[in-house]
């Protein structure tokens, strides 16, 4: 989204973003700028993602797997309530719940590997950001994790054409989406193995997870504390980082407001991913991915003013 604001205010070439040409835009495809052909995005993990894809290793990390006996419930409103992060380990092939302290508030947000999942269909891209840019070169190439992370059993299950997504091989929609499956790897055994994983050698069985996280592009970069902007008091609005929903809302305001379209949503965020051709399509895809994956109790929507457009940082020296 950067890459789109510079192109069109300052009319800078971009390595990773086009302008796309007029042939190309269409009713449901009206979308200015594409990510170059030719350009891909891989991803690298140092933990198996958490949910159906490393039920296997969480299996093998029990003192005892035996499965457990208790019946699951039948309706997906208690599916939600029951299947927390890694119960019913032995339950496989289902959409399940971020693991979390069992003292956590509870949520609905979906594991890593359903979140991935639905991005193999409904592309990376955020519907703020499908608002500037076509989602047909925005899919994931290929995740890599360390040798002792991938489960081929697991991560075929919860990915691949021959697992649970079977039923949307070949499968496309309009603008733009399609099934598109990426490719998983790991790296050498023994090798390249992350120095500060929890698995490490060195740190084995004395890692703690840290609070402290940076988000970096080549025009922005953010330190974190606790998912807050270093400096700014957790639930402060100027404590968002440049990935949150409220950042990501205004950077595509400006962007379009640049272009003339004015009052995209209304200034309202729920109005942004319900009211355009462009949101309605993408949500028509993740609605059959959905179906496909299986019960998939809803969040419920965030809502919210946007105060402000606060464009991208400019072009750094």
């Amino acid at each position: 989204m950067d890459e789109c604001y510079s192109l069109a205010t300052v009319a800078e070439a971009s390595d990773f973003v086009r302008w796309r040409r007029k042939e190309e835009i269409s009713e449901t495809s009206p979308q200015p700028f594409m990510i170059k052909e030719g350009t891909e995005v891989h991803m690298y993990c140092t933990e198996a993602p958490c949910g159906d894809a490393s039920m296997e290793l969480t299996m093998a990390a029990q003192d005892d797997p035996t499965p457990w006996t208790s019946p699951l419930p039948f309706d997906s409103s208690a599916v939600a309530s029951t299947l927390t992060g890694r119960s019913h380990f032995s339950e496989l092939g289902i959409v399940r719940r971020k693991p979390s302290r069992p003292d956590a508030p509870p949520t609905l947000s979906k594991s890593c590997s359903d979140k991935l999942s639905l991005a193999q269909c409904a592309s990376l891209l955020k519907t703020p950001a499908t608002l500037l840019l076509h989602p047909s070169t925005a899919y994931l190439q290929s995740l890599i994790v360390p040798h002792a992370q991938l489960s081929p059993i697991g991560f075929k299950r919860a990915f691949s054409a021959e697992g649970r997504m079977s039923p949307l091989t070949d499968v496309s929609w309009n603008g733009g989406y399609r099934f598109q499956p990426f490719v998983f790897r790991s790296t050498s055994q023994g090798q390249r193995e992350f120095a500060y994983s929890r698995h490490h050698g060195s740190t084995a069985g004395k890692a703690v997870s840290s609070n402290l996280s940076a988000a970096w592009t080549r025009r922005k970069s953010e330190t974190l504390v606790n998912g807050v902007l270093q400096g700014r008091k957790l639930g402060d609005p100027r404590g968002a980082c440049m990935a949150s929903k409220r950042k990501l809302f205004a950077a595509a305001v400006a962007v379009l407001d640049v272009l003339g379209q004015k009052g995209v949503g209304n200034g309202v965020y729920a109005a942004l991913k319900t009211d355009s051709v462009v949101a309605k399509v993408r949500e028509h895809v993740k609605e059959e991915t959905r179906a496909v994956l299986g019960p998939w109790p809803r969040c419920g929507g965030d809502d919210f003013p946007l105060i402000e457009a606060i464009a991208p940082v400019p072009n750094q020296p």
